[in-house]
């Protein structure tokens, strides 16, 4: 019974032995000085986060040596940062910790609080963020066809020095856009683009022909031709209910 007991606590301190000094290597309460991390690599292609939040962020999760770092931990912290859509984090020995960085690049606003990203995810607008970039309207779900829709129609006005200030696609799918004078043009449902299209073409024209008045709106939404308003110079809005013609 003694020899047992003897053997069995002789093996709990051997296993003691050898799990305690690697427990502590691993917790980082020896070793930090012996294998310090002493380098950090940032890559990725990111403009709106800076290496240096990136530095800031990560320097307290290293200070207890190579074998402590908390991948996982720093990795969570990194992702914590605006505009921040993916992290990557390796440990390459003997010192060096490796981060990769991947941002949203914002196409749109969505709504009055959110952002619509390049690759169609939606995100919150990170704190005391300032850009100019067109405003879309619509359901979530359609986020992917209003992207296709507004690359369609941002380059029919860029010959006329304008942009799109903002696009909505209603519950029914009517689409509606606003330029950046301040025309509003209600394109409808059927055949969108072609309408779009075909309105773009004409406008140099109409506004050639009506050069001291300013488009205030267009409805698209006729098989034929579409109807238009005018703002006068005034500030007066003056509606025309005659229907311009949609072919050349």
């Amino acid at each position: 019974m003694m020899k047992a007991l003897f053997r069995l606590t002789a093996w709990t301190l051997a296993i003691a032995l050898v799990v305690l000094p690697v427990a502590a290597v691993l917790n980082g309460w020896i070793g930090g000085e012996r294998w310090p991390m002493r380098h950090l690599r940032v890559s990725g292609e990111f403009h709106l986060v800076t290496d240096q939040q990136v530095r800031d962020t990560v320097l307290p999760n290293v200070g207890k040596g190579y074998f402590a770092v908390n991948l996982e931990q720093v990795r969570k912290n990194i992702a914590g940062l605006p505009w921040v859509k993916q992290v990557d984090v390796r440990k390459r020995w003997p010192d060096r910790l490796e981060v990769t960085v991947t941002e949203y690049k914002p196409l749109a606003r969505w709504g009055e609080k959110k952002l619509l990203a390049e690759n169609g995810e939606i995100f919150a607008i990170p704190k005391n963020a300032t850009f100019k970039l067109p405003l879309f309207e619509g359901q979530e779900d359609n986020a992917s066809e209003m992207m296709s829709f507004y690359s369609y129609a941002k380059p029919l006005f860029l010959t006329m020095g304008l942009q799109v200030q903002s696009i909505r696609m209603s519950a029914r799918g009517s689409w509606s856009l606003t330029l950046s004078d301040g025309l509003e043009i209600e394109v409808g449902r059927g055949e969108p683009q072609q309408r779009l299209a075909r309105f773009a073409r004409l406008m140099p024209q109409i506004k050639n022909d009506e050069p001291n008045r300013q488009l205030q709106r267009a409805d698209l939404r006729y098989t034929n031709g579409f109807a238009l308003s005018w703002k006068q110079a005034q500030g007066k809005s003056e509606v025309a209910n005659n229907l311009q013609q949609g072919s050349t």
